[in-house]
């Protein structure tokens, strides 16, 4: 599903800072933004977010088999 796949996807993103954040206390979203409390990159870290707790259904989520025809 391609819901799925974008918010996976956006999700590595944020993984991906955080990991920057971690590493290097660089904070991309905030270098980009301007700044960790403007309007811009609070809206990023809530879509961040979102699409993380989207991320979570995938875990419990009851995968097909797929069968030939």
């Amino acid at each position: 599903m391609a819901i799925d796949k974008t918010a996976l996807a956006v999700t590595i993103i944020g993984a991906l800072n955080w990991l920057l954040v971690g590493l290097f206390s660089f904070d991309l979203v905030a270098f980009i933004c301007g700044g960790s409390a403007t309007v811009a990159a609070r809206i990023i870290y809530a879509v961040i977010g979102i699409t993380a707790l989207w991320s979570i259904t995938l875990l419990f989520r009851r995968i097909k088999p797929v069968t030939e025809a």
